[in-house]
């Protein structure tokens, strides 16, 4: 490592001020900060606030999505590999060369086959994603001339999670690239976005091209083949039209059923959960906000009711198992940046997205998933929340003062 450390610090002068590639000055302070800890010294008084920097909480967002990534790879190449044994080839050719290379057998019960196929999925997806995504933090780096920052981990973690199997990759780019350059650089980078750059990407892709992130086309592809008991409908698409999300409580609990990659096992993600709790990077106000909404809503409405609309009758516990709810409940929501900063914000906000993902779920049956555009909403009220917070806590202050 010493070695490595002194080319990096020969090469250092081509980059700074004056030298010949001072321009790309972001890029080589990012590949060298995320080596090695940055050599630059406090010399006036400093005032440490916490030890957890920046890049130590992405990280910790990174560690925290890992199980969810796990069950990604599992559940896909699980789905797939069921798709095929009823009579389907869900596979493009490279894929399927790459398969047949590995000698893996098409065994849904064999869970090396199942990741390994499942990861021919989500890892071109994942690398789509770094690259395009990166390229549009770098250029905008190196234009604005500020450092490269590690926000994007997170992004770049997040983004394959909530697209479906079988999106096309130049779609994973165009999403990406207006994810971070349309919700997060027009407002000047990380900290100053209004909304979630992962949300904000795939809510283009879904108005854009609602048919690729529908998240069912694999499915649908092994029904057009003549295959019986295939159904093209993702549960929460089944719920709306009969009321039955069409798979056991428990196997959505797992996340053994089609949907979008990184959503569908609620288990993977409580793990994550944990680890954000424990290391106090997410904020449990916020996850216990939304799960009140949710469950305060999703009663009212049963208690409703409705002869036409059977999504009415939903219990709570369902809409918490399907769709995106517990990864945008645990990571979405919690981001730092676009969500409520006071500790009675973070409730009210919280609660504000399980009233509106249920409401959205419910009361337009034609958009059965509601998470991602009740977080998104929730996001624009966020300073409004906390506006009202403060000016509370003033308003007490000023009582006590007077009294």
């Amino acid at each position: 490592m010493k070695a490595l450390r002194d080319l990096l610090d020969k090469q250092a002068h081509l980059f700074e001020k004056g030298g010949p590639l001072e321009r790309l000055h972001p890029v080589w302070e990012a590949q060298d900060t995320i080596l090695y800890t940055p050599g630059l010294v406090t010399r006036a008084g400093a005032h440490v606030r916490d030890a957890l920097d920046q890049k130590r909480m992405m990280i910790v967002v990174v560690v925290g999505l890992l199980p969810a990534m796990a069950m990604a790879m599992y559940n896909t190449g699980l789905q797939a590999l069921l798709a095929i044994s009823r009579g389907a080839a869900p596979l493009d050719d490279l894929q399927m060369a790459v398969w047949s290379a590995l000698g893996l057998a098409n065994d849904p019960g064999n869970l090396l086959s199942c990741v390994v196929f499942g990861a021919l999925y989500f890892l071109p997806v994942y690398a789509v994603t770094l690259a395009a995504g990166g390229a549009a933090e770098v250029v905008f780096a190196i234009v604005r001339r500020h450092p490269v920052t590690e926000g994007f981990l997170v992004t770049s973690a997040l983004f394959p999670l909530v697209l479906p199997a079988t999106i096309p990759l130049w779609q994973v780019a165009l999403g990406i690239t207006f994810g971070v350059v349309l919700g997060k650089e027009v407002f000047g980078g990380v900290g100053m976005n209004i909304f979630n750059p992962a949300l904000v990407g795939r809510a283009f892709l879904f108005f854009a091209y609602p048919a690729q992130i529908s998240g069912d086309q694999v499915w649908i592809a092994a029904a057009t083949k003549g295959v019986d008991g295939l159904s093209g409908a993702t549960a929460l698409a089944k719920a709306a039209e009969s009321g039955q999300p069409g798979v056991d409580l428990l196997h959505a609990f797992l996340g053994l059923m089609p949907g979008s990659m990184g959503e569908t096992s609620t288990l993977a993600i409580l793990l994550g959960a944990v680890v954000l709790i424990v290391t106090q990077v997410g904020s449990w106000r916020t996850m216990v906000g939304v799960s009140l909404g949710t469950v305060v809503m999703a009663s009212l409405l049963n208690l409703v009711g409705s002869d036409s609309n059977p999504m009415f009758a939903l219990p709570f516990w369902w809409h918490m198992v399907l769709g995106g709810w517990a990864l945008g409940a645990v990571f979405m929501a919690t981001d730092p940046v676009s969500s409520a900063f006071s500790a009675t914000g973070k409730l009210f906000y919280g609660a504000g997205i399980g009233v509106l993902v249920v409401l959205i779920r419910v009361v337009n049956p034609a958009y059965p998933e509601g998470m991602m555009l009740a977080i998104l909403f929730m996001n624009m009220f966020a300073p409004l929340i906390d506006h009202f917070v403060v000016k509370a806590n003033i308003r007490r202050r000023v009582a006590r003062r007077v009294a």
